[in-house]
């Protein structure tokens, strides 16, 4: 099929590669303007740049002339003067689309061109690498560029907080990882107070590594858990005070509102008169007593009231074996419509946990998920993504369906010199591993550097023990060890070098063959006892006023200068025995993370090789490839040794690769389509929290409230009754007095020619001259901030709760396709349903709290749990924590409970928030 659309359009990617070459052309024809500036002139053209913007030019407009000032800066700092790919890969960046650039093209640099460009509007750009050292390293050698024209960097990194964090996001240009982006992005949604925001509005981000990131993280959602302040203890007081309540005295049920409200000695009829007898039942007395409270209704008391609520209707309203059931220690809801179990369900609010408590089952739960966010959502969120990696174009599907980015094949600036050979093929696993350890020494004893890719460390480490056994000295990597890693990679090119990685080993540090001189400088200079500081700031153009730097800076052009001829003789003599060749010792289930191996040989048109070893019994081959081709290969009756190379047996692997990459593509599509239903309700509740800390006025949102409370409250009287005298007023003056309205405030005459429009009109009237009131008593301006505090603390709390409810239901929900009903389908419309019942609480409760507010109500906006840690993505990567619970108060410098061998300060005691 693609072979046909290339016969009929041509190839699209050459076309779209001619286009973009000739905005290169125009920025080569730039160079002799800015060589002839001096530097100043050249520094100055930052301040041009930005005044042209000013004036109504477009980045577009300025792009030539941008891209051009970097290439000149970049020669002038770095000594590097970028090629035409390189170039060309910058303004496909600038494009939001991703570049696909083979190793060693110099991702890096090409990334300064349109971060620099879109770093000039001053919203901030971000560039996300895989792991805390690259975020670093990047950033100390393109940081020079940009400190050079003016611009502030910064980077987060696990261990770079307050201050200095928030100093880092305001930044110009910021480098970090997708996890601490994501984190700060979660954390920033539940801070209490707009100084505490770390992030500005996504503007910008350059993703390197994107495969890496958008699609093998993909499917592990960011999670930052903790303990609620909601004890479930609570629930359990609650419920034994629920017992000690009479159904005739203390309470009244509402079964129409499915509501349930403590009495408070003043019961109206429907025309708002006082009921006679009604001052003896005081179900609110009882709960003070109970609880030892002053005043239930204060909104500091709104967690008890919320409690006891739960608790009484759990035990007078929710009916077992009607409503619900106990089944195997759960709490298992029955559908009212269609008497169906709702496996995965749990009703929200803390009723499932009040129905635990009168059962007497185990209460969930006490650890929460506090927020959530999948790295697709988190990245969909940026006005402009661009990306970056050497393997892309086999995804490129999934980058158009989930993040709208196309990818462009950027050609190398000089033709690839590599051998690509066909895969040795084997009967078993062992004449597979004998065949690779003959290759190894084989070219081993030519001084050919080798790299043996493996998919596990359990492999490596069995091929290291027969490298071992044959006396071949051999590298072996711990993909953990970034610093360790980047340090081996950059010297697996040195003669007769063997080095066994994980397929994740290597990323985003090049292999220079004959040995990397700038590694073996540094190296000496930490020997020597030089600090990391130092060592790292030898190479900046402009050396920080530091002691010893300019003595160890001397001490490194002279190791340089030592190293860079012994490396450059030893790059001579790999060259010519053949270059760097590479083994994969298995297929990887996609053919991406194989071209990632294979692309470590045949940098910058240096001469190398790679072969991949596969064997019947390789999990790939053992799954996914025919019974018929296996049968053909019995049939030829072969030895353990012998190799078979087939082209049928080739192509039937690259359909089985296919076809995985296919499903794993479908599961990622799967679960984006659950958290694009998460993520709608996030966007909505986290728009409205951002507008109460940045200390909009509210007081219309409020008033808006009080009339959707109304609006919900009247047709659940007055629907299905003929005629206005035959409406259950008695029952809706007595609703609305538990959240806003004095029993006997409104008095209705001639109900024969009452409207609900009128009594709508009746009612919002008094509630927002009662509203009024409430604003004189407290002071408008000290209002304004009850208001922010009071809807902050109940947004989070039911926000926190429907986080689990929508996790519950998504876990019960693949149940539904018994029924013939698609899960997806129904988690987006029960999860809506929940979400409509969250906001409708919200509001109630929001309201309820603000009338009974006092001159003594606490503006003060506390946190409704704790943070005690944070989950996803890829922990190792990005210093992520495991979540923990600190039985007793923890040392600073005592070991941190997480389990991460890191000083309680150094990890979760860094979060000034953590114990709010």
């Amino acid at each position: 099929m693609m072979s046909l659309l290339k016969l009929v359009f041509g190839d699209l990617n050459e076309k779209e590669v001619k286009k973009i070459s000739k905005r290169v052309d125009a920025i080569e024809a730039l160079e002799p303007k800015y060589q002839a500036m001096d530097e100043e002139t050249l520094k100055a053209q930052t301040q041009v740049l930005r005044d042209r913007l000013q004036n109504g030019e477009t980045l577009d407009d300025i792009l030539y002339d941008a891209f051009a000032v970097v290439r000149e800066a970049a020669k002038r700092v770095l000594g590097l003067r970028a090629f035409k790919v390189q170039l060309l890969g910058g303004i496909v960046l600038h494009q939001g689309r991703i570049a696909e650039m083979k190793t060693g093209e110099g991702k890096t640099l090409v990334a300064t061109f349109p971060v620099y460009l879109n770093a000039l509007e001053g919203k901030g750009v971000h560039v996300v690498t895989v792991n805390d050292y690259l975020a670093q390293r990047d950033m100390a050698w393109m940081g020079k560029v940009y400190r050079y024209l003016g611009l502030t960097i910064g980077c987060v990194v696990h261990g770079v907080e307050g201050e200095e964090r928030k100093n880092a996001y305001l930044a110009d240009v910021t480098y970090g990882t997708n996890n601490e982006f994501g984190f700060d992005y979660l954390r920033d949604n539940m801070v209490m107070n707009q100084e505490r925001l770390m992030q500005r509005p996504l503007n910008f981000g350059i993703v390197d590594e994107v495969d890496s990131i958008l699609v093998d993280e993909a499917r592990t959602p960011l999670i930052i858990s903790g303990e609620s302040a909601k004890s479930t203890d609570m629930y359990r007081v609650a419920d034994m005070f629920a017992k000690t309540l009479n159904a005739e005295e203390d309470f009244v049920t509402d079964e129409k509102a499915k509501s349930i409200n403590l009495t408070d000695g003043l019961v109206v009829d429907k025309y708002g008169q006082q009921e006679e007898g009604s001052e003896n039942r005081n179900g609110v007395a009882k709960a003070e007593k109970y609880f030892g409270l002053d005043n239930l209704s204060d909104p500091k008391n709104m967690e008890y009231l919320h409690h006891i609520n739960q608790a009484i209707r759990a035990r007078f309203l929710m009916r077992r074996d009607v409503d619900y059931i106990v089944k195997d220690g759960e709490v298992i809801i029955v559908d009212e419509f269609t008497g169906r179990l709702m496996y995965g369900r749990r009703y929200s609010n803390g009723l499932h946990q009040a129905i635990e408590a009168k059962e007497g089952i185990e209460v969930r739960k006490e650890s929460q998920t506090l927020a959530t966010i999948t790295l697709q959502n988190y990245f969909r969120m940026y006005k402009k993504l661009a990306g970056m990696t050497g393997t892309a174009k086999t995804e490129e599907e999934e980058f158009r369906h989930i993040y709208n980015m196309d990818v462009v094949v950027v050609p190398t600036n000089r033709p690839i010199q590599r051998q690509d050979l066909d895969d040795g093929i084997y009967k078993n696993l062992n004449g597979k591993f004998n065949a690779v350890i003959e290759d190894i020494e084989a070219k081993h004893s030519e001084g050919r550097p080798v790299l043996v890719g493996t998919i596990s460390i359990e492999t490596s480490e069995y091929i290291a023990g027969l490298l071992k056994k044959r006396g071949i000295r051999h590298e072996i990597l711990n993909a953990k060890q970034h610093e360790r890693e980047a340090e081996i990679v950059a010297q697996a090119g040195r003669l007769g070098a063997v080095t066994i990685a994980t397929n994740m080993a290597g990323r985003g540090t090049d292999i220079m063959l004959g040995g990397n001189p700038e590694f073996m400088a540094k190296r000496e200079l930490t020997k020597k006892g030089y600090d990391e500081f130092v060592v790292n700031s030898v190479t900046s153009p402009v050396l920080p006023d530091v002691p010893d730097i300019e003595e160890a800076k001397a001490l490194y052009d002279e190791l340089y200068a030592k190293f860079k001829i012994t490396t450059d003789e030893e790059s001579d003599k790999v060259k010519a025995a053949g270059g760097l060749h590479i083994i994969g010792t298995e297929r990887h289930e996609s053919r991406r993370i194989d071209n990632q191996l294979r692309g470590r040989a045949g940098r910058q048109g240096d001469p190398g090789s790679s072969q991949f070893y596969i064997s019947f019994e390789d999990d790939l081959m053992r799954l996914f490839v025919s019974d018929r081709a296996k049968s053909i290969v019995e049939s030829l009756g072969m030895e353990e040794d012998m190799q078979l190379e087939n082209k049928m047996l080739s192509k039937a692997i690259e359909n089985a690769q296919k076809k995985v990459e296919g499903r794993n593509f479908g599961i990622r599509k799967h679960v984006l389509q659950y958290d694009d239903v998460m993520n709608k309700q996030r966007e909505i509740i986290y728009g409205e929290r951002n507008r109460v800390l940045h200390g909009d006025n509210i007081k219309e949102n409020i008033v808006s409230m009080i009339d959707k409370v109304i609006e919900r409250a009247i047709p659940m009287y007055t629907d299905g009754y003929k005629y206005p005298e035959e409406w259950d007023l008695e029952g809706l003056f007595t609703y609305l007095a538990a959240i806003f309205l004095p029993k006997g405030d409104v008095v209705i005459d001639n109900i024969e020619t009452m409207t609900v429009e009128k009594l709508h009109e009746i009612l919002s009237e008094k509630a927002q001259e009662l509203y009024a009131v409430k604003e004189t008593e407290i002071g408008p301006e000290r209002m304004r901030e009850v208001e922010r505090a009071i809807l902050l603390r109940v947004v989070d709390m039911h926000w926190i709760d429907h986080i689990d409810a929508m996790d519950d239901l998504k876990q019960g929900i693949g149940l539904r396709a018994i029924g013939q009903q698609d899960p997806v389908i129904a988690y987006k419309m029960e999860g809506f349903e929940m979400f409509d019942e969250m906001i409708a609480n919200i509001q109630q409760e929001t309201i309820k709290a603000l009338f009974h507010a006092t001159l003594q109500t606490d503006t003060e906006r506390k946190r409704v749990a704790v943070i005690t840690g944070t989950s996803g993505g890829d922990q190792a990567q990005s210093g992520g924590k495991k979540p923990f619970k600190a039985d007793k108060k923890v040392g600073r410098n005592d070991p941190c409970p997480c389990g991460s061998g890191k000083k309680y300060k150094k990890c979760h005691g860094m979060y000034p928030d953590a114990n709010e």
